[in-house]
């Protein structure tokens, strides 16, 4: 059976954009891919499939699912055919994401120091005491630069009208890049020909732009800076990624076992005595980074280290305390800080949001929560969130009892539709909803985002879900160049 096939059982929901079919016609910018699967077999197309599952499975390309039962790793599953962006579409995401990030950082700097914000009323000043993210530990003490999130991954979803809308800013300790780099090498194994027909923009030189951004942040002016990544260990759901860039950027990964600060100073224990530690690219959480500051029971970090970066002795990235900027209900002021910070207007819009703690929209939800998503502010992973629209009414009630407790805790969004992307699945071609998460890299000569980022894929038929933690995939992500 030939490919063309495929093409004509592709069925899309109208209320849905989809990223490939528009009115029954295939968009330019996918034309050459679905020419190119014309031409194949469906034998062909499930070789390149299977070639793909042994390859993620070959190279150890895994996440943890810490409430499975079925084992701690699971290979992420691919899809093998591309979500393609054009070249106009990825300088609208671009900009921006650029404005956004600008306005985030001088909140961040403005928040733990002279507090302008809250003192013109723009951002509620009970919200920001009231986030659990917000460090006291961070009043005042000045960052290298004046950054504050050296990393982000920035969500992106396309609703039905075509448009692009921030989902939610994540500043802390962004994971999934790894993802994006292997679902690109995939690519080039099982379609090595369509990458440069198709103009395809590259995304190997992320490693390579942290890597230069790391070694800028260095305390001490030496031409070779210690560089560590600091991993939680085997049993965190990202360490195949902690170990993957680590590689990448040819810099030692280490737990907080392996580190001892003394004078001040962070040293690395190795086989030739201590060395000192200059920039620390952390994927441990802050509660978890130093037990003498934070939570005094964390095994995962390293005493002292808070310290030794008050004295400015080393560099850590990302900052501590970022999350106060990515809290799910300080997400609503975000376009108020682009226009105060900057005297601009949003690039991309926020998904509508509402704050629970504030009575007028917490009872609009609860009339309309069959309509409405509801998610905890601090949350990440898809965890602790009620989709209304499919949840049962003990379920509504108890979550709704939840919320009446602890209404600063919650936000609400309408459900939005999510755009759709064609999925190769058990042999049929069949849209699948989609966000996008491009990575940006923040250094003290601006921000670079590599073109693409990761595509999440609903892979349950109907679902609206993308989290790998609840059953969702990944596929490549192309920007075409022009």
């Amino acid at each position: 059976m030939q490919a063309t096939e495929l093409l004509k059982s592709y069925y899309v929901d109208t209320n849905t954009w989809d990223e490939m079919y528009m009115e029954s016609s295939v968009r330019e910018q996918y034309q050459r891919v679905v020419a190119f699967m014309q031409q194949l077999d469906l034998d062909e197309l499930n070789k390149k499939e299977e070639l793909a599952k042994r390859l993620f499975m070959s190279q150890g390309i895994t996440f943890t699912v810490y409430s499975s039962g079925e084992g701690i790793e699971k290979i992420f599953p691919f899809d093998i055919i591309p979500r393609i962006i054009t070249a106009a579409e990825w300088d609208h995401i671009e900009k921006g994401i650029k404005q956004r990030l600008k306005a985030l950082n001088l909140f961040l700097k403005d928040v733990y120091h002279n507090q302008f914000i809250l003192k013109d009323g723009k951002v509620p000043i009970d919200m920001i005491y009231s986030c659990p993210h917000y460090l006291r530990e961070m009043y005042n003490l000045p960052v290298p630069y004046d950054l504050y999130v050296h990393i982000a991954g920035i969500d992106l979803i396309r609703n039905n009208d075509g448009s692009f809308y921030i989902l939610e800013d994540n500043l802390r300790t962004p994971s999934g890049v790894s993802y994006m780099l292997e679902n690109r090498e995939i690519t080039k194994r099982i379609f090595p020909d369509l990458l440069p027909q198709n103009n395809v923009r590259s995304v190997i030189e992320y490693p390579n732009i942290l890597h230069k951004n790391l070694v800028s942040l260095s305390p001490r002016q030496i031409a070779n800076p210690t560089i560590v990544l600091l991993t939680p260990g085997i049993y965190n759901s990202a360490y195949f990624e902690h170990t993957t860039l680590a590689r990448l950027m040819g810099v030692e990964l280490v737990e907080g076992r392996d580190l001892v600060v003394d004078n001040h100073k962070v040293y690395m224990k190795t086989t030739h005595g201590l060395q000192q530690v200059d920039v620390i690219y952390r994927r441990v959480d802050d509660e978890f980074l130093d037990p003498l500051t934070f939570n005094p029971n964390s095994m995962l970090g390293v005493s002292g280290i808070m310290n030794a970066y008050r004295k400015g002795n080393v560099a850590i990235v990302n900052a501590i305390g970022n999350g106060v900027a990515d809290d799910k209900a300080i997400y609503c002021y975000v376009p108020d800080m682009i226009r105060y910070y900057l005297n601009e207007e949003p690039i991309l819009k926020n998904v509508p949001t509402y704050r629970l703690d504030d009575p007028e929209h917490q009872e609009y939800v609860f009339s309309n929560i069959t309509n409405m998503v509801v998610k905890k502010t601090n949350e990440s992973g898809g965890y602790g969130m009620l989709m209304g629209n499919a949840a049962g009414d003990e379920e509504i009630k108890n979550y709704c009892e939840a919320i009446k407790k602890d209404p600063r805790q919650f936000i609400a969004q309408p459900i939005i539709s999510l755009s759709s992307a064609p999925c190769y699945m058990q042999g049929k071609l069949q849209p699948r909803r989609v966000d996008l998460r491009p990575y940006a890299l923040c250094g003290p000569d601006g921000i670079e985002i590599v073109p693409g980022g990761l595509t999440r894929v609903a892979l349950r038929e109907g679902s609206l879900v993308v989290n790998s933690s609840q059953g969702g995939g990944s596929k490549d992500t192309w920007v075409l160049a022009g």
